[in-house]
């Protein structure tokens, strides 16, 4: 599971056992069963916290995905697949110059 490989490389690699609060959507991969016993093993480096069910406002992912939605995808025909990853990608790569201005603009909601 990528996201139990994930949850290890953080600890492991990472963070070397430093204290990490990871915070969660409700989605099925963050409440598997196969990360049960790898939360107990590290339940003193590792806490996970859940946003309530159905809080797209509390998710700032959601607010990238609209954003990114109005930028490059709304109101605009592309031709192909291959063009819209363009889109995409130039999206991204625009708004990794700026992580300050990105936080800012995501988190003004909370």
């Amino acid at each position: 599971m990528e996201f139990l490989a994930f949850l290890k490389d953080l600890i492991l690699n990472k963070f070397n056992g430093k204290k990490l609060v990871i915070v969660l959507d409700n989605s099925k991969v963050h409440h598997a069963r196969l990360l049960e016993e790898f939360l107990e093993e590290n339940t003193d480096v590792l806490t996970l916290m859940f946003l309530p069910p159905y809080s797209p406002d509390l998710n700032i992912i959601e607010g990238l995905w609209g954003w990114m939605k109005s930028e490059v995808i709304n109101n605009r025909f592309f031709g192909n697949i291959v063009q819209i990853k363009k889109a995409v990608l130039r999206f991204l790569r625009r708004i990794a110059d700026v992580p300050e201005s990105v936080v800012e603009r995501l988190c003004l909601k909370i």
